[in-house]
């Protein structure tokens, strides 16, 4: 089961992003999320979820139960939505984040981070869950241990951790990566592929944030 959940970030433009809204199974908003937007698309959100601070009055009287309020304030309104999601629809196995990026840059960091705490908590990627944060720009995702990756010849490769232990031994590369510490978030961006698929290696698993250009 294909699922996208609409984040209140920049709606997207382009046609990639929007086939995503477009052609999921399910689509979940977030609180404050362009949803009235998707009407013009033809979609139709399942919930949207969140602690309704960013959602008018008018609009949450009209959706009626599909506005779903979570008050706790230890994570945002992605989380939120996310959780719901897996909760309400375990067998949804391709999740495409869109609208996550954009506007902020404190909200974007925050959202991109949430691929590595959710690979963390509930390994999905090790599950054969795939989880994607896709704008107008870019497209990111967790990898969690030694794999391939088929991203093509030519295209900028960034990479981020959380784990300073972490070595990641890379073929496929301009730059190999062998001896990057993941101390600082800059260690290794904008990377570029020189073959199409690139072969990370990785010392033990952990989560590895991937995001390409």
């Amino acid at each position: 089961m294909t699922a996208a959940i609409l984040a209140n970030g920049e709606f997207p433009k382009k046609e990639y992003p929007r086939y995503l809204l477009r052609s999921a199974d399910v689509v979940v908003c977030c609180d404050g999320a362009s949803y009235p937007r998707l009407g013009k698309l033809g979609i139709e959100p399942v919930a949207v979820v969140g602690d309704m601070d960013s959602l008018p009055a008018v609009q949450r009287k009209a959706l009626g139960d599909k506005a779903v309020q979570v008050d706790e304030q230890d994570f945002n309104d992605l989380n939120k939505a996310f959780v719901w999601l897996r909760e309400n629809y375990p067998d949804a196995d391709d999740i495409h984040i869109l609208g996550a990026l954009g506007k902020s840059e404190a909200h974007a960091l925050g959202n991109l981070s949430y691929l590595m705490y959710w690979e963390d908590r509930y390994s999905l990627a090790a599950n054969g869950v795939n989880v994607e944060m896709v704008s107008d720009y870019n497209t990111a995702f967790v990898v969690p241990d030694s794999c391939g990756l088929h991203v093509g010849e030519g295209r900028k490769v960034s990479l981020f951790s959380t784990d300073q232990g972490l070595q990641v031994r890379s073929k496929g590369l301009r730059w190999p990566t062998d001896d990057v510490k993941f101390d600082y978030w800059f260690k290794a961006t904008l990377n570029i592929a020189s073959e199409d698929v690139i072969s990370l290696e990785f010392n033990h698993p952990a989560p590895l944030l991937v995001v390409l250009d």
